[in-house]
C-alpha cells in the first residue's frame, strides 16, 4: 500500500509587480504519495536544500508579447528553482531510491520530477557539503583544466568563464537560448557552449565538449 504524507509548498499567489512582497506568496500543505505513478518515467524526490536566486524575480513577471524566452512561474503552483534532493522513488532507470541529486525542483517538501533530465547525480557527497550544490562551489582551476559553467550568460558566470580563460583553462558554458550561446562563444570567448534546452542528454553534451576533465558549476545565486 502506497504511503501518503503531508507536503508543505510555497505557492506564487499572482504575478509580481515591483519588488516581491510576502503577500505575493503563501505557504500551504497538501499530501503526496511516496511512489511514482504507474507507467511514469519520472522521479519522486525529497527536497533537502533550495536555492533563492536573482533570476527568479524575472520568472515572477507575466510574459509580454515577444518575451517567449522567459519561462514564467505559474500562479497557484509551487515556485520552482534549483535544489538538492534525495530520490524517494523512481520510474527512470538512471536514478534509484537513495540517490542524491541536484537540479530543478519545486519549493515544497516532495516533488515529482517528470523531466528527470534536469537532475544531476551527486557523486562526491562525502567531500563537499550538500548545501554547496545550491550555489558556488569554490575551487582552484589550473592551467590545462576544463571548466564547465552553468547559466553561463549570467552576470557572475560570465566573469567566472573569463577568469578561467585567463588562467589557461578550456571553458565550456551552457545557456538557455541560441542568442546566449552565441554571446558566450563570440563575445566572452568561451571555447564551447551549448543550449541545454536542446539537449536530451546533458552528460553526452558535456562529454562532447572536450571530454570534461574538471567540472566547475556556477550561476549567480544569493542565500539567506
Amino acid at each position: 500500500m502506497a504511503i501518503e504524507v503531508s507536503n508543505k509548498q510555497v505557492i506564487l499567489r499572482d504575478f509580481v509587480q515591483g519588488f516581491p512582497k510576502e503577500p505575493d506568496m503563501y505557504v500551504t500543505s497538501g499530501t503526496v504519495t511516496l511512489t511514482v505513478p504507474e507507467g511514469s518515467s519520472g522521479v519522486l524526490v525529497k527536497n533537502l536544500y533550495l536555492s533563492c536566486d536573482p533570476y527568479m524575480r524575472g520568472r515572477m513577471t507575466k510574459c509580454r508579447p515577444g518575451d517567449s524566452y522567459i519561462d514564467a512561474f505559474n500562479p497557484g503552483s509551487p515556485i520552482t528553482g534549483l535544489g538538492v534532493c534525495r530520490v524517494v522513488d523512481s520510474g527512470n532507470q538512471g536514478f534509484k531510491e537513495g540517490d542524491l541529486v541536484w537540479g530543478v525542483t519545486g519549493w515544497e517538501e516532495y516533488s515529482l520530477i517528470t523531466t528527470p533530465e534536469v537532475l544531476f547525480k551527486i557523486k562526491h557527497s562525502d567531500d563537499i557539503p550538500l548545501s554547496y550544490y545550491t550555489g558556488l562551489l569554490v575551487c582552484s582551476p589550473k592551467k590545462g583544466d576544463t571548466v564547465f559553467v552553468s547559466a553561463a550568460s549570467g552576470a557572475v558566470s560570465q566573469l567566472v568563464g573569463q577568469f578561467a580563460k585567463l588562467t589557461g583553462c578550456y571553458v565550456v558554458g551552457s545557456a538557455g537560448s541560441k542568442e546566449k550561446v552565441d554571446l558566450l562563444k563570440n563575445k566572452f570567448k568561451f571555447d564551447d557552449a551549448f543550449n541545454y534546452k536542446e539537449e536530451k542528454d546533458l552528460d553526452a553534451a558535456l562529454k562532447r565538449s572536450h571530454h570534461l576533465l574538471f567540472c566547475f558549476t556556477i550561476s549567480a545565486r544569493t542565500h539567506n
